[in-house]
């Protein structure tokens, strides 16, 4: 399970995160909405390491996230991934394999992943000569090159297509087929919506509402559901 007990971060006098606490059970897709500067991207980096918290504990797979043998269970896709971009993008996934001592994949590992992300005829060509759509899909590839249990993704389908983002939506759901946990943030709410057993809405660094879609959506859009929670709390939060 990924677990989150009472968690907050501050940077100096400004809280950003303030007294999280749910549970994601193993196996489930669960999706984290918030607007701009809400706490997504804050939370998600804690979930992984990145980030220590300022007080509460953070723990996957019953292991606290600090633990190297957590670490190694966990695949993560940052929002605007980083690459260097002399690399091939076969390189840059062997580079990236090669940080896993244990679950380190040969060159046809890699080339699988590639093929399973579309970029299998790219692989050999500079990352310099990828659009953004295609560094977006290698970022993804490279969130998976440690067959990690825990996956988290920010914002995983900006800047795809609408193809592409069909092709990454699948993709994901085989994922949870298989029995991954799934944590991501998107603003893409109809897509969060197809992928999500699960979602949870962050306002101002606090988790105002958690269910499943279905709870959440009460048999409207789910982004119409978010703006009338939203709204209502910042009216509560004024009163």
């Amino acid at each position: 399970m990924i677990v989150l007990r009472d968690v907050n971060k501050t940077y100096g006098r400004r809280t950003v995160v303030r007294g999280l606490t749910f549970t994601i059970r193993t196996g489930t897709a669960f999706g984290l909405l918030g607007q701009n500067g809400a706490g997504k991207t804050t939370t998600m980096k804690m979930l992984v390491g990145l980030v220590r918290p300022s007080s509460g504990e953070v723990t996957v797979g019953g292991r606290p996230v600090d633990d190297p043998a957590a670490r190694e269970r966990i695949g993560f896709m940052p929002e605007a991934p980083y690459f260097y971009e002399r690399l091939t993008g076969l390189e840059f996934m062997r580079f990236c394999s090669e940080l896993f001592e244990h679950r380190s994949r040969d060159t046809a590992g890699c080339e699988k992943l590639l093929e399973r992300v579309g970029l299998l005829s790219a692989a050999r060509r500079p990352i310099a000569t990828y659009s953004k759509g295609m560094k977006q899909r290698l970022g993804f590839a490279q969130a998976l090159v440690n067959d990690p249990e825990y996956l988290f993704l920010d914002e995983p389908l900006d800047g795809l297509d609408p193809l592409g983002r069909r092709e990454m939506k699948d993709i994901i759901r085989g994922l949870r087929a298989e029995g991954r946990t799934i944590f991501f943030n998107s603003h893409i709410l109809y897509d969060t919506e197809a992928l999500c057993d699960e979602v949870g809405i962050i306002h101002n660094g606090e988790l105002i509402a958690r269910g499943t879609v279905a709870d959440i959506a009460r048999g409207k859009p789910l982004e119409e559901r978010f703006v009338e929670i939203v709204l209502a709390h910042r009216m509560t939060a004024q009163v």
